[in-house]
């Protein structure tokens, strides 16, 4: 997995780098600077590679050819640092590596290709960082961002000058008795049209706003759009962090139920080859042996529905990470489902209030209010505004002569018919609105984080009593199984333990199942979902 981290001015960029350069992801970091490159040509690229933990040869030689083209990289680890010095070294004797390099990258895109068609195979944490890259609702909550930052922009531009350039040619003919206010003019000595007559002009026109304080406002009010913009973007990213971690968590049950099941099944045939053997010798009998046999039969079928369940279940956490849905999907955590391991995240409410991006977005919404207030009330002062045009202006362009017009503009409300007052009381309702939202969501957060705190410790306990429960349960299939080997029982006996035994398993992966999911809902409840599983 390679996190790509774009920051980005009016002169330079900075790629920061979090993961391993190889496969796939090499591929991803040249489309991304290809697009930076062609957005802005001109524009200097850095690379920080101070969080890669790993290099490929793809990924070298990507390196050394955005080295080449003249971006700067920036290592601190001694792998990182010997890789850029190498690169810095062959950047000296491009000529005699470039066949060397190009053979590189051709058996690379051969590899990649092959490993297109192989399983994708993903930690917990893998499936996270992908998703939070390539989902849609993440991609969305992205633009939603960019969008916001673009009506920053334009909100901006009302406080600058504005200049345009205007050109117009026209051809007059006045009716000369209308200007006058008369009916006809036969007793005038002239005649009853001016013209025609042409009229060219062009030049520039410009306005610059002195004085308006809702302009201002309204700059303020765009800044914090873009940071409730980013706090909502952090809440996708949250929510979609915590359906892949469900997701995955319930992948891992089912695949826990299906070895559950295959070991069931294992020792349901045992146990009937067991019946069958001693019904074969004179000792058993044959209601034994059918007994053994439905058994067996149940339990195949249970593991039908296991292995049916676990394919469903990958199916949609395909569908989150947004890959090609003909790709096979390999869990590579599914031997750490069985770890119970604590969390380490600020259990407190002021930090799940501190850290939870609806508290966030909600402050910034109220704020934006509080502006969109003052820019009400202040609509009620003057503005000021200067304005004008220069231009060159004559009846042919031959004749033209410089012109020009400019003067400053007073605007002073005097009556509004209410809307100012309108305006400033569905502000202060709207400021009402959400801090109603800010408390309900207060309170909800308090009962997310109270009720996950509960349901930890709980299933912890029911963690601890479901791993005693199993190894009860193989003991009494094992004791249930030497005495009807003895003949000393029937396998009503050693049916009813194999019952308890898939009763224990059953429970076990529940409890697991529970305790996982009660760690995510705890992450979930203190904002810290991607601080715990995608760092």
């Amino acid at each position: 997995m390679l996190r790509i981290t774009i920051q980005e001015s009016a002169q330079s960029s900075t790629f920061k780098l979090e993961g391993k350069l190889t496969g796939p992801w090499v591929r991803e970091l040249e489309h991304t600077w290809a697009a930076s490159s062609g957005a802005v040509p001109d524009r200097t690229l850095t690379v920080d590679l101070a969080d890669v933990t790993f290099i490929d040869c793809a990924g070298k030689s990507l390196l050394a050819r955005m080295h080449e083209s003249g971006a700067t990289l920036i290592a601190h680890s001694p792998m990182n640092r010997s890789i850029v010095d190498e690169i810095a070294r062959a950047g000296k004797h491009a000529p005699m590596v470039l066949a060397v390099a190009l053979a590189l990258v051709a058996g690379v895109r051969a590899q990649d290709r092959a490993s297109e068609n192989a399983a994708l195979r993903l930690t917990l944490r893998d499936a996270v960082q992908l998703a939070l890259h390539e989902n849609p609702q993440v991609q969305i909550a992205n633009l939603n961002v960019a969008q916001s930052q673009q009506d920053q922009t334009i909100a901006r531009a009302g406080l600058l000058p504005q200049a345009s350039f205007q050109a117009y040619e026209h051809t007059q003919r006045l009716a000369v008795a209308p200007l006058f206010g008369i009916q006809h003019i036969t007793f005038l000595p002239f005649p009853g049209h001016l013209g025609p007559y042409q009229v060219d002009q062009a030049g520039p026109n410009f306005s610059v706003p002195l004085f308006d304080l809702t302009l201002w406002r309204k700059w303020q009010a765009s800044k914090e759009g873009v940071d409730t913009s980013r706090a909502q973007n952090q809440g996708v990213r949250e929510q979609i962090a915590m359906l892949v971690v469900s997701q995955y968590l319930g992948s891992l049950r089912a695949s826990a139920d299906v070895k559950a099941a295959q070991s069931r099944v294992d020792l349901a045939q045992a146990l009937y080859d067991q019946a069958a053997d001693l019904q074969k010798n004179g000792v058993g009998t044959g209601i034994d042996t059918l007994r053994s046999n439905v058994e067996l039969q149940n339990e195949r079928q249970r593991l039908i529905e296991a292995q049916t369940q676990f394919q469903t279940s990958v199916y949609g956490l395909a569908q989150l990470l947004n890959v090609d849905p003909k790709r096979e999907i390999e869990l590579a955590d599914q031997v750490s489902f069985f770890a119970t391991p604590s969390i380490e995240v600020d259990q407190s409410l002021e930090a799940a209030y501190a850290n939870r991006p609806e508290m966030k977005a909600l402050q910034h919404a109220q704020r934006q209010v509080e502006l969109a207030r003052q820019q009400a009330a202040e609509s009620r002062y003057p503005t000021l505004i200067f304005d004008g045009y220069w231009a060159e202006q004559g009846l042919t362009p031959a004749t033209a002569i410089p012109a020009y017009v400019f003067g400053f503009d007073l605007n002073v409300p005097l009556f509004t018919g209410g809307r100012i007052g309108a305006r400033r009381a569905r502000a202060d309702l709207e400021l009402r609105k959400v801090s109603q939202q800010e408390q309900e969501q207060r309170n909800q957060i308090a009962l997310q984080v109270r009720t996950s705190i509960a349901q930890l410790a709980a299933a912890r306990s029911e963690v601890d009593v479901a791993n005693q429960a199993v190894g009860l349960a193989n003991e009494e299939v094992t004791e249930a199984r030497d005495r009807f080997q003895a003949g000393v029982a029937n396998n009503i006996e050693v049916i009813s333990a194999q019952d308890a035994l898939s009763r224990a398993n059953d429970n076990q992966i529940v409890a697991l199942y529970r305790y996982n999911q009660s760690r995510a809902d705890l992450a979930r409840a203190t904002g810290q979902m991607e601080a715990v599983y995608a760092k």
